[in-house]
Order: C-alpha cells, then structure tokens, then sequence
C-alpha cells in the first residue's frame, strides 16, 4: 500500500513539474511580438525624405498648366532620362500648387498658359547631374546646352552642385506659352542653358520684347509669393516653402503619392 501511494505521489510530481514549464514556455512566447506584426510596422515606417503626403500631381491641382516634363525625355543638357523620373508628370507641394493656381488664373486673363518643365526633383535626380558632371568627356548635349562653357567649370560656376531647391517639393521651372498664336513666349534664351544669358538681368543683346516677357512672368511670380533666384529666368521657388530643410528622394511617379 506504502508503495502505490510512493508511486501517485511520485506522478503528482511529474504532472506539476510538466504544467509548470508548459506555462513557462506559454509566458515566453506571448512576450514575443508576432513577426507578421512586426513586419506591417516596419513597412508603416516611412523616412522623411520618402513620405510625399503633402504632395500632389501639378496638372490635377492647376489643369490650366501645360507639361513638357524635359528629365523625363531625353531633351536635356544629360541627353537621357534623368534617375528618379519614372513618369512624365509634375510633383509639388500642395502650398507650392496653391500659389501656381494663382499665378495661373492670371496669366490665363492674358491668352497665356503656365508651361512647366519641372518642380520637385528627387535627390537621386540631382545625384545622376553629378554624376554626369564628372564624365567630362560626355559632352553629346554642350552645344544646345553649354556652348560657351567648358564642362569642368559647371561645379565651380554653380551650374551643377550636390543639392538643390527643387528636392524641397516647393520650386518650379516654366515658362509662358501664348495661346494665340500657339507657341511659348520669347523669353531670348531656352530653358536649361548653362550661361549668363540665362540671368534674369541680362539684357544685352536681348530685345524689348523678350525683356518685357521675362519681366512679366517674373512680377506675376512675385505677386503669387514666389521668389527668384539670380541665374535664371525660369526657376522660382515658394517663399514659405513648407519644407526648407527637407531634400525629398521619393521617385515622380503616381504611385508615391498613394
């Protein structure tokens, strides 16, 4: 009888010492986090320069605009697409777009459209320029271009450096296209070319017409609160800028706004 009871006993025992480490084990597992979870937090995570939630595409926001979208096509001063432009369409901020629909209505009073070759600009974009501004001997686009420059002194001339306003979502490239008679205005320079007569206040050899079109795009820039930059005639960038630290990476594209 002794012994039957050593024996139960002896199974108690066992059975305890079991649910004991079954529950240990239980503990252990639900501390950890799921990886399924873990993985959707992890995806939820986005960088700074990535998130393009104050983004919006320029031709839904301001339809008057008309696009010629150069970094996409193979028509500029790097003669292929540029990285980063994965779509021929305008990014930019929504205060950026705000104030273009302004400049926009106005220059429409007048039998003009906004003609825009460009606004945010991913980094990895500015990053290809630079790229390319190394390869010296790459000189296929220097007479449309830069005819008068020779290709080692873009960096040190300002022409090419390893930032740029346009990453900052608020800083748009364009021009003036009339209407009536169905072409861009004369501006006496083409978008892009690497040289003074780019300079808004160059006026040699330019003729009063031309300097009066440079003159009006810049005032009705002005008067929508852009500013403008020394060097060229078709660069503006929002003065409230709501992001004047940030260099935006995200490709242009449709699918980093969604």
């Amino acid at each position: 009888m002794k012994r039957n009871q050593i024996f139960v006993v002896s199974c108690l025992i066992a059975v305890a010492m079991m649910l004991v480490a079954c529950n240990k084990k239980n503990v252990q597992v639900t501390t950890e986090t799921p990886v399924s979870e873990a993985t959707t937090a992890a995806e939820e995570e986005v960088l700074p320069e990535m998130d393009a939630s104050d983004f919006v595409i320029l031709s839904e926001a301001v339809p008057d605009v008309i696009l010629e979208v150069r970094y996409y096509s193979t028509y500029n001063f790097v003669g292929k697409r540029v990285n980063g432009y994965e779509q021929p369409i305008v990014l930019i901020t929504k205060e950026a777009a705000a104030a273009l629909q302004q400049v926009s209505d106005a220059v429409k009073a007048d039998g003009y459209r906004l003609k825009i070759y460009d606004a945010y600009r991913p980094q990895r974009a500015v990053s290809h320029f630079v790229e390319w501004a190394k390869v010296i001997d790459d000189t296929i686009t220097k007479a449309y271009f830069y005819p008068q420059l020779d290709k080692s002194v873009l960096f040190d001339q300002g022409y090419i450096a390893a930032k740029s306003g346009h990453s900052r979502g608020s800083t748009v490239d364009l021009t003036l296209f009339d209407m009536q008679k169905g072409r861009d205005v004369d501006m006496g320079g083409t978008f892009d070319y690497f040289g003074i007569l780019s300079h808004p206040s160059y006026t040699s050899g330019l003729t009063n017409t031309q300097i009066a079109n440079r003159n009006y795009l810049r005032q009705k820039m002005l008067s929508a609160g852009f500013k403008p930059i020394e060097t060229e005639w078709w660069h503006f960038t929002l003065v409230n800028e709501p992001y004047p630290d940030t260099y935006f990476n995200f490709p242009v594209n449709v699918a980093s706004l969604q």
